[in-house]
């Protein structure tokens, strides 16, 4: 008992840090196509007013020059949760360290490629195969320092509508009609990336931020997803967007591509029939039933507290303005 009381101090190295408080690491990983770029943009240009809060953050252009960004797990059938042996790199104990002596209080880290690329997606037609092998690389490195993952699942249509947009954009070869199918019929979504993430990450708090709830909105993302007082955001100008038919046929074409692989049109491209897109609706739906019921105690859905004051919707009848009694 005594040993845990506080008249009673630490002796030696750690009375330097006694009563200070531990640095609360974050890591939010995503996935692509659901905000991750402009919540680093707003990271970015409210620096000054995050340092003020006590929170730092590290993006995409430090983390790929860490020693884990060069990982390429294997793609398993089967997930094992036995964590990847990685030694926590020297360069990283001294940033954090460092960051602690900066007055950080809460640092957090950004970068959708820790769980894998778009372009591997595309290419095994499934979210995010051999997610738990890549993100225990990146937990190791850190030595056990983070405490918080931040996960954005999207519909699934949507996501993979704009995944295939933006990889085609980047030059990847559009995916042939059975690759379509495979993916639209595919039973693998957001429970079974959350599934392996808390394999790979046992005993840490996963938080699960939708898209479609936070979108344009990155200062409720940090305040919901770091518990923090978050800056507002004065520039919500989307980046990063979709191309579209017109831009994808010009990417075609300047690759040596016929652009008819693509269909006529100007606006975005939709590569999925309807059953497809029925089937992907289908799983998405009961992925988030799965999250609004606890999730089998993996994750936590966080709701979002300002859009939930107004209560629920109102009667029918009462949607018009003005006095109708």
């Amino acid at each position: 008992m005594l040993a845990c009381s506080p008249i009673f101090p630490p002796f030696g190295a750690a009375f330097a840090r006694w009563g200070l408080r531990a640095m609360e690491v974050i890591l939010h990983i995503g996935a692509h196509r659901t905000g991750t770029t402009a919540f680093q943009s707003y990271m970015r240009r409210n620096a000054a007013a995050l340092s003020a809060r006590g929170i730092g953050f590290w993006g995409p252009g430090r983390t790929r020059r860490a020693p884990f960004s060069s990982v390429h797990a294997p793609l398993n059938s089967a997930f094992d949760p036995t964590p990847a042996t990685h030694r926590c790199d020297d360069r990283l104990r001294r940033a954090i360290r460092k960051a602690e002596g900066r007055g950080v209080e809460t640092l957090v880290i950004s970068d959708e490629n820790m769980i894998g690329s778009i372009r591997q997606n595309m290419r095994h037609g499934q979210l995010y195969p051999g997610i738990g092998e890549r993100l225990a690389c990146v937990i190791n490195a850190f030595g056990g320092r983070i405490g918080r993952l931040l996960v954005s699942p999207r519909s699934l249509e949507l996501y993979w509508c704009s995944a295939l947009a933006y990889g085609v954009g980047r030059g990847i070869p559009v995916p042939t009609r059975d690759k379509l199918s495979f993916i639209g019929h595919s039973r693998r979504g957001w429970r079974e990336v959350i599934t392996e993430i808390s394999q790979a990450a046992p005993g840490i708090d996963i938080r699960v931020l939708p898209f479609e709830t936070y979108q344009g909105r990155p200062e409720a993302f940090l305040a919901d997803g770091a518990d923090v007082e978050a800056p507002v955001n004065r520039d919500p100008t989307p980046i990063n967007a979709a191309p579209t038919l017109p831009e994808l046929r010009r990417v075609l074409l300047t690759c040596g591509q016929a652009a008819t692989l693509l269909p006529f049109g100007m606006g975005r491209w939709d590569p999925f029939t309807n059953e497809e897109h029925g089937a992907l609706r289908e799983v998405h739906a009961e992925d988030m039933m799965w999250l609004a019921a606890g999730a089998g105690g993996l994750a936590r859905l966080t709701e979002d507290r300002a859009r939930s004051r107004a209560g629920n919707y109102p009667p029918a009848g009462a949607k018009r303005k003005g006095h109708f009694d």
